[in-house]
């Protein structure tokens, strides 16, 4: 027999009530179901954990040994249980339920989506995994996932989805320290950084194929090791690795974020939402239909946003007279130009 966390609340509730029929009643048992499992678990262990008395059971010194584990992994396992169903409650109750990969226009897109639907409240999913974020909408977890596609990786689109380009190609700059030698240049060649060691972090779909494939194209062969992005600036300022990150990517101290020179890291930016004939999704009444094109022209704003607001990324988009915010230019925040930055492509 395998000793189970049921097992281990048994042993406590018999422990704590010093009484096979108070412990029985309070797990929904019969006394003498208690009893046989008692002896089985004392079986699977090799010796006795209570000592049967006249005043009731009382824990054995091997008893004792055992509940003082036990006692915190049934805690444990009772906060656990507790937290989940929680955060189900307010999954349940949360509409609508979008995901994402990790992106700084994530804040502005649920602020956007309580101005368009004041009743409710969105709730949000992030995974590093746009697989696993695509498995959630096709299963009905989530209404809809705003995902990006490393280039020359594609995604496994599970039948019965529909998806939308918010962005084409995405480049993707890197994060050097400020003592790089290269971190005073405004842009970096690929090449120059074949001999750095490059973080990738194992949990992303691509999982470092984005940027194999960029040095392979070089005939180069990146140093690559493994390791949570949530850590990886220390480590980028600290001088022990570069990684690639999003142009929206805020700098830190000790950090520049630089872009690549001719862009040959892309990603592609999709928003995923299941197929539907009317290209809508139902909700409750209170908070009435999902309509998609508005769910993506808030992203495509918030997008917009945190783009234009980024120093680095906004002279990227002008000097590349990106066509991204062409059809919201009304909504684009001023930017104060920066070194090289006469303003937006349209300017006068």
């Amino acid at each position: 027999m395998n000793l189970e966390v049921k097992h281990l609340r048994a042993l406590c509730a018999i422990a704590d009530n010093g009484s096979l029929r108070k412990a029985a009643r309070e797990l929904g048992m019969t006394q003498p179901s208690l009893t046989t499992q008692l002896r089985r678990i004392e079986k699977t262990l090799g010796g006795r954990l209570f000592s049967r008395e006249v005043t009731g059971s009382r824990p054995t010194p091997l008893g004792q040994c055992l509940l003082s584990r036990a006692r915190p992994i049934v805690a444990e396992m009772s906060a656990l249980i507790s937290q989940v169903q929680r955060e189900a409650d307010q999954k349940a109750s949360a509409w609508p339920r979008v995901g994402s990969t990790g992106n700084r226009a994530v804040a502005g897109w649920l602020r956007r989506l309580r101005k368009r639907y004041p009743g409710a409240e969105p709730g949000i999913h992030i995974d590093l995994s746009a697989n696993t974020l695509l498995k959630m909408v096709a299963g009905g977890q989530l209404d809809a996932a705003f995902v990006h596609e490393a280039e020359g990786v594609p995604l496994n689109l599970p039948a019965g989805l529909d998806r939308r380009v918010l962005l084409a190609r995405e480049p993707q700059f890197v994060a050097l320290a400020e003592s790089h030698p290269l971190a005073t240049r405004p842009e970096v060649n690929l090449a120059d950084l074949a001999a750095a060691q490059w973080m990738i972090d194992p949990a992303m779909d691509s999982g470092g194929a984005g940027l194999q494939r960029a040095f392979s194209a070089l005939g180069l062969n990146p140093r690559v090791v493994y390791g949570d992005y949530a850590n990886a600036m220390e480590l980028v300022a600290s001088g022990e690795v570069i990684t690639h990150c999003q142009p929206t990517e805020r700098p830190r101290q000790g950090v520049v974020i630089r872009p690549l020179h001719r862009d040959p890291l892309a990603v592609r930016l999709l928003l995923v939402w299941p197929k539907e004939p009317t290209g809508r999704h139902t909700a409750t009444p209170a908070t009435g239909p999902l309509d998609i094109d508005a769910l993506f022209d808030d992203l495509d704003d918030a997008y917009t946003e945190i783009a234009w607001a980024n120093g680095a990324y906004r002279e990227w988009l002008v000097r590349n007279k990106s066509p991204l915010s062409h059809p919201h230019d009304a909504q684009r925040p001023e930017a104060e130009p920066g070194p090289g930055l006469a303003g937006p492509p349209d300017a006068s």
